[in-house]
């Protein structure tokens, strides 16, 4: 089981529930778990792919390429500037 945890009102607004709980039975990338599960996390794919959705992994930034296992903890924020990489773009 992963726990998906959802933060910004525009994700909550694309999936109905904060938190989802999905059955994973093998270790799996990020994209490949939400396009699994179309259903509870469809409408967040949309923002996956266009970069607009941050991801962590049991407090670990990740990508929609890292993989996630049984037991994890997976957060999605959304941001709204999609340049942004906590390294760039900070005003100087």
């Amino acid at each position: 089981m992963v726990t998906v945890l959802l933060f910004g009102q525009t994700l909550r607004d694309a999936v109905p529930e904060s938190e989802v709980e999905v059955s994973l039975h093998e270790p799996m990338t990020v994209k490949k778990l939400i396009e699994s599960n179309p259903e509870q996390l469809g409408g967040v794919l949309r923002y996956l792919v266009s970069r607009e959705a941050l991801i962590t992994i049991n407090k670990k930034v990740g990508s929609e390429d890292s993989l996630v296992k049984d037991g994890d903890l997976l957060k999605l924020s959304f941001q709204s500037h999609t340049t942004y990489d906590g390294t760039r773009d900070i005003p100087t």
